[in-house]
């Protein structure tokens, strides 16, 4: 295991490199210059390694090849990442037909962000998403006991609250943003995670399953009102309630509070959540969110 940016670190296991616009930088620099050797990030920041600079193309660490054009190519593409294989680069971009949307991974300086149909979901200006993942999780730390993540997307949720939960239930929708999480590098440690239970199911019906007062915290981290609609409903609401236990706290993620948009949201967000039963409900404008209180 490394320790890189503050971030656990472990190998990818699955052999795929991931460039993005920032990382080819450094090769392209490195070829103007004259150089046969120069060093970036294969995994979007995480590590760095060497890589062998010829006239027609790159040398990666595993033999494979890569063209100068592919190289510019990417670095051409600010919006999405690169997974490398076959001596290729490969947009990773899926289509899922299940949903009707497209799904990129976006390159930040650090974490890639999830987009869908073209919308980030992680802030980005001022902060990479990891970031945007820490305060959210601030809110209603400690997180112990079991908990709760509505919404998979890349697993960010999931990763960092299962280090010191006793374990975390994460559910996604859509089986192609978990394509995309097994290739973003940021997203490695959702896999295999003995803490980390994974569902693959609609999170307005999957907690019905779930016992009453099964969980200490819940993370609720949906997509736009437009894309989910019942997640911001009255009847998830009383669900959220009736699985939290006592004292326990629910973090729900709802965009700039400030903004013309985010007014309105949180005007019925704050209703619905007081007649679920939520004894309180605080503003979190640093998180963009509300925590409500059992």
């Amino acid at each position: 295991m490394h320790e890189v940016l503050g971030i656990d670190y472990e190998p990818n296991t699955l052999g795929v490199m991931v460039l993005s616009h920032f990382h080819v930088a450094p090769l392209l620099r490195a070829r103007q210059a004259g150089d046969s050797l120069a060093y970036t990030s294969l995994d979007l920041g995480l590590t760095t390694s060497a890589v062998a600079l010829e006239t027609p193309n790159i040398i990666l660490p595993d033999g494979q090849r890569l063209s100068w054009e592919a190289i510019e190519d990417i670095g051409h593409n600010e919006s999405v990442c690169f997974a490398i294989e076959d001596n290729s680069a490969i947009k990773i971009q899926f289509y899922s037909e299940f949903l009707n949307r497209f799904y990129s991974l976006m390159p930040t300086e650090r974490a890639p962000t999830l987009l869908v149909s073209g919308i980030s979901m992680h802030r980005i200006k001022g902060m990479d998403p990891h970031q945007d993942t820490l305060r959210k999780l601030r809110t209603i730390a400690p997180i112990d006991g079991q908990v709760l993540d509505t919404c998979t997307g890349l697993g960010y949720t999931a990763i960092e609250a299962a280090k010191t939960a006793e374990r975390v239930i994460t559910i996604e929708l859509d089986p192609t943003v978990l394509e995309v999480a097994r290739l973003n590098p940021w997203s490695r440690r959702l896999s295999g995670n003995a803490r980390i239970q994974q569902i693959l199911g609609d999170s307005f019906e999957e907690i019905q399953a779930f016992d009453d007062a099964a969980f200490s915290r819940i993370v609720h981290d949906p997509p736009t009102f437009s894309l989910a609609g019942d997640l911001y409903s009255g009847e998830f609401y009383r669900q959220l309630h009736r699985v939290l236990k006592r004292r326990g706290r629910l973090f729900h993620y709802i965009g700039d509070l400030d903004s013309r948009s985010g007014r309105k949201v949180v005007r019925g967000v704050v209703r619905r959540l007081q007649e679920a039963g939520f004894s309180r409900v605080v503003r979190k404008p640093g998180a963009f969110g509300l925590v409500a209180y059992k």
